[in-house]
């Protein structure tokens, strides 16, 4: 399933076609939008590719949507593009994407960074915000503040709240979210759930974790370095799971600095 992108190439003009390339993957309820600012920094040195996974952003629609077959996405774009090797960014579901990606076909990941999400399954942490976004009545909504408030009844955090409403576009006259809402509820077991096994990613590899966030936990480590023994870890303080968007600069030179 071809992916939709977006190619950021890498402005020094000095730097020739072996310029390192770095995909990077936004997460659940995300687009490729997301992570723009770290695109942003790393573009002087690099060539970055922003995509929308499957059933996000601009991408394309499905029924399904495992780790396995989000993953073979990403080295089909890879593939399409004729990009052999790269290094890959992801961050939540973005990052068991990206872990995926190195694990399926270790040879063709030159290097790893997953912010805040282990290799792991998790128990349901989106139900409320399921919830709320399924009842939403957009025959109601004429503006962002109206969605707003509706989704406050059953989502307290403002932060998530405006995180979700990002995606909120007008359709036809009519409000609908860029993601594919329907098909995320029903593949939510596989989303928070863990397919692999029994593999190996030797390569550079850099997991940072928000210092509120509970995704990544103590007891994750042993898993994390039977799965990735080269890991090193980083701790942004004060930060919860969203990092990447509360402390951008912070995120971003610790991401510079890994490549570097």
């Amino acid at each position: 399933m071809l992916l939709n992108y977006q190619i950021k190439q890498a402005s020094d003009i000095d730097l020739d076609n072996k310029t390192e390339i770095i995909f990077i993957i936004h997460g659940l309820f995300g687009s490729l939008s997301n992570l723009s600012t770290l695109a942003k920094e790393l573009q002087t040195d690099y060539h970055v590719i922003l995509v929308d996974v499957r059933n996000h952003g601009r991408g394309p629609q499905s029924e399904s949507m495992t780790y396995p077959e989000m993953v073979a996405d990403i080295f089909e774009l890879a593939d399409h593009l004729e990009i052999e090797k790269f290094s890959v960014v992801g961050h939540s579901m973005g990052g068991k994407i990206a872990m995926g990606c190195a694990l399926t076909s270790p040879e063709r990941i030159k290097s790893l960074v997953v912010a805040d999400i282990s290799p792991v399954s998790y128990e349901d942490k989106h139900s409320e915000v399921f919830n709320g976004l399924l009842l939403l009545d957009f025959k109601k909504i004429d503006n962002r503040l109206q969605a707003n408030e509706q989704l406050s009844r059953y989502i307290d955090s403002p932060e998530v709240r405006q995180f979700l409403l990002k995606s909120l576009q007008k359709k036809n006259d009519e409000f609908a979210f860029l993601f594919n809402l329907q098909a995320l509820a029903n593949n939510y077991i596989h989303i928070r759930g863990w397919p692999f096994a029994d593999k190996t990613y030797s390569g550079p590899t850099l997991f940072i974790k928000g210092g509120n966030s509970d995704y990544i936990l103590p007891e994750h480590q042993a898993t994390i370095m039977s799965f990735f023994p080269q890991a090193l870890a980083k701790i942004i303080t004060n930060t919860g799971h969203w990092l990447h968007a509360e402390k951008a600069p912070t995120f971003n030179r610790l991401v510079k600095q890994f490549f570097k």
